[in-house]
Order: structure tokens, then C-alpha cells, then sequence
């Protein structure tokens, strides 16, 4: 039964960020364009290894950048948004550092753009220590991309802990989906 309600809420979620408009022509979302499309497309069909699954995800993501839209390496990790982490770590998994780098690559370039790290972590631990962890995962990216070039003033950190999950259930699976930090643009 959970399962069916899960893939009934991943079609519903992928039909409605579908079905939204995007901002193409402005790198920086709107928060409204940021909750209806860019995350919900990520947490839908985002598989465990932080990489999207879908060209629909991809151009739901909104642009950043020049090269977002169109092919090639560096408009696909500009598209992405999902920073994802092992379970009880803080630590940029390997397969994330080049999103990160270009992320950063992008920010250095365009010095007015801002970009909040939204700190996450799955249900287990207690609320206190997850709000911690999600918070120490949310400064990891923030001093990566600073040891890039991007300023401080640029940036802003805000831990949920286990309080907004990206994925329902108790398996590991969705533990995985949760353990992230989301890049939200413009804000």
C-alpha cells in the first residue's frame, strides 16, 4: 500500500512541476517557482546517487547560467540543485563536487546572484541532533564554494533537520533522498 500511495505521489508531483510554468530568461527563482518546481522535480526523480533521471527534471530545474538549458556537462549540473550526503556525514560525497564546483563557477561569475543552502537529514537521530547535522551539512557546501570564490554576502544556510523530508517511508531509499542540501536561488 505505501508503495502504490508513493508512486501515486511521485506521478502527481512530476504532472504538477510539468505542468508549471519556469522562469526561463532569469537564473535567480522566484521562492513560489523554487517550492513548485525546481525541488519537487529533483526529489521525484532524483535516484540515490544525486543524479536527475529525467530531461524533464532537468528543464524543470529553471535555468542558471547560460549553458543550463542546453547540452552538454556544465548546463547539466547547473540544472541540478540536490546536494546529497552518506548517512551521519557532513562530508561532500565525491560524485557532488563537481556540482558544487559548478555551482560556484557560476556564482563567481554573477556576483548580485544569492543562493541559500537548505540543510537536511532523514528521520533517524533525535530532532535536536539532526537539526545540527543538517546544519553542518548545510556550512560544508557553504565553505566549499567560498574556497571557490564566492563571497559570503552571496550566501545564506538555514537547517531543516528531518522536518521537511523529500521522500515518505522508513527504508533506505528514502533516508537517502533526504540527506541533502537543496541550492535555492534568489533568496
Amino acid at each position: 500500500m505505501k508503495t502504490v500511495t508513493r508512486a501515486l505521489m511521485v506521478v502527481g508531483m512530476a504532472l504538477f512541476v510539468v505542468g508549471c510554468k519556469t522562469n526561463r530568461g532569469d537564473p535567480r527563482a522566484s521562492d513560489a517557482d523554487a517550492a513548485t518546481g525546481t525541488n519537487a522535480a529533483d526529489a521525484a526523480t532524483a535516484s540515490g546517487d544525486g543524479s536527475a533521471t529525467s530531461g524533464a527534471a532537468l528543464e524543470s530545474a529553471g535555468s542558471v547560467g547560460a549553458g543550463a538549458g542546453s547540452a552538454g556537462p556544465q548546463g547539466e549540473l547547473l540544472s541540478r540543485r540536490l546536494v546529497y550526503f552518506d548517512f551521519d556525514s557532513a562530508d561532500i560525497r565525491a560524485e557532488d563536487r563537481t556540482l558544487v564546483a559548478a555551482h560556484a563557477q557560476y556564482l563567481v561569475s554573477n556576483p548580485g546572484t544569492r543562493l541559500r543552502l537548505e540543510g537536511h537529514s532523514d528521520e533517524r537521530g533525535t530532532r535536536e541532533y539532526n537539526i545540527g547535522l543538517a546544519e553542518r551539512r548545510a556550512q560544508s557546501v557553504r565553505r566549499t564554494l567560498m574556497l571557490q570564490g564566492v563571497t559570503e554576502g552571496q550566501l545564506t544556510t538555514v537547517s531543516y533537520g528531518e522536518e521537511r523530508p523529500a521522500a515518505a517511508g522508513e527504508d533506505e531509499a528514502a533516508h537517502a533522498q533526504n540527506r541533502r542540501v537543496e541550492l535555492m536561488y534568489g533568496n
